[in-house]
C-alpha cells in the first residue's frame, strides 16, 4: 500500500530517498499552512498562525515510509496526517508528515544543515524568501 508524505527538509532531494534504496513517486511541491518552518538540530514543523511552510509529496510504501523513519538520526519523529495545497493544481491532498515532538524541534542548532535546506529550496522553485527564513538558521 503506497502513502502520500509530505517533505520539509532534505527529503525533498529524491536522490537521497533513491539513494537508501526508495522507490518515491513524486506527486507535487506543496504548501502546508498554521506551521513554520524551525531547524534545530533537525528540520522540524512549528505550530504557527498565519505561516506557512513548503515541501514536496512523495509516494512511498508504507513498508518504505517505516523504515525511513526508523533509521536512528530521525527515528525521534512522529508521524501525523495533514492536508496540503498542491501548488501546481490549488489541489488539497492528505499527507503523513513526520514531525519532532516540539522540545525536541526546538532543540540545539544546526547550521550546515540550514545552509544545505536553504539551497535545496530555491533548486526546488520555493523562492528566495523562503530560502532566507532557512537560512537564518545557518547564522
Amino acid at each position: 500500500m503506497s502513502v502520500r508524505v509530505f517533505f520539509y527538509g532534505l527529503f525533498m532531494d529524491r536522490s537521497l530517498l533513491t539513494e537508501k534504496g526508495l522507490q518515491p513517486a513524486t506527486v507535487g511541491r506543496a504548501l502546508l499552512s498554521g506551521f513554520r518552518i524551525h531547524i534545530g538540530n533537525r528540520a522540524s514543523l512549528v505550530p504557527a498562525n498565519g505561516s506557512q511552510a513548503y515541501g514536496v509529496v512523495m509516494e512511498l510504501s508504507d513498508e518504505e515510509a517505516h523504515a525511513l523513519y526508523s533509521e536512528p538520526s530521525v527515528r525521534e519523529y512522529r508521524r501525523e496526517t495533514v492536508s496540503v495545497e498542491l501548488l501546481d493544481t490549488h489541489e488539497l491532498v492528505e499527507a503523513h508528515c513526520y514531525n519532532l515532538p516540539q522540545q525536541l524541534a526546538l532543540a540545539g542548532a544546526n547550521p550546515s544543515y540550514a545552509a544545505q535546506l536553504s539551497e535545496l529550496v530555491l533548486a526546488l522553485g520555493f523562492g528566495s524568501e523562503y530560502a532566507e527564513e532557512i537560512a537564518n538558521f545557518a547564522e
